[in-house]
């Protein structure tokens, strides 16, 4: 069997070409797949579960249809939908976890994040994120009508795309430290995350033991995926037509 693993789409209207190509990717590749994990922001922002954009609805359907042919959907939050919580999980079929989550893959042991946790040199974002993550801010947030939320979510992305065309490329990437730190307290030597849009599989030396971080590519030209099989793993790509 074949799990597949995706992230950082940031679907949205303005982008019908990537939510076309995520259709295509659900209807084709994932069709044969035992399990699809999408590891965070998987839409550019997300207001709450109430949400009746077309849009969004529309991508709740073809999720919705994924599941219902077979394929088991696992999705974990990222930094831009991080308000996701579980009527979406009923209405698609996807099982929410944690970050991060240690689990097996078709035989591999190895550790899921979205990835933003692990780029602790940037104070700003991660105070940012402290407070996001925080279930009281969170119910308050979502108490607010929807009209607003949409308003802030607006708001908070062109703030996010400012602050972070101001910052170092260094800070905004993992720190090494962190990501040693992760894969010894999960007791694995595979990482797999998204967030910093840079896709590479990266060998590493951990306390001695060889480890492996592969990083998840965003979808803008071009569509990321991982493949994991009982014979290893590939990290792949394929065009978005425009």
């Amino acid at each position: 069997m074949t799990a597949l693993l995706i992230s950082d789409l940031h679907l949205q209207p303005e982008r019908p070409d990537i939510a076309a190509a995520f259709e295509d990717f659900l209807q084709s590749k994932a069709a044969g797949a035992s399990a699809l994990y999408i590891l965070g922001d998987l839409f550019e922002s997300w207001v709450g579960d109430d949400d009746d954009d077309p849009f969004v609805l529309r991508m709740i359907g073809a999720l919705r249809q994924t599941a219902d042919r077979g394929t088991q959907l696992f999705f974990m939050h990222g930094n831009r939908d991080f308000l996701i919580g579980q009527g979406f999980a009923e209405v698609t079929g996807v099982t929410l976890l944690p970050d991060p989550y240690r689990t097996c893959i078709e035989g591999h042991d190895l550790v899921l994040l979205h990835g933003d946790s692990l780029c602790t040199a940037d104070s700003d974002y991660m105070a940012f994120r402290e407070v996001v993550r925080d279930p009281t801010w969170q119910a308050g947030a979502l108490a607010k009508p929807l009209s607003e939320r949409r308003a802030i979510a607006s708001q908070l992305r062109e703030a996010s795309q400012a602050n972070n065309q101001n910052k170092p490329e260094a800070i905004m990437d993992v720190t090494p430290e962190e990501v040693e730190r992760v894969l010894t307290d999960q007791r694995v030597r595979l990482m797999v995350h998204g967030h910093t849009h840079r896709p590479a599989v990266h060998p590493l030396d951990v306390q001695g033991h060889p480890s492996t971080r592969i990083v998840l590519g965003d979808w803008d030209a071009r569509g990321w995926y991982l493949r994991i099989d009982a014979s290893g793993h590939a990290l792949l790509n394929f065009p978005i037509a425009q």
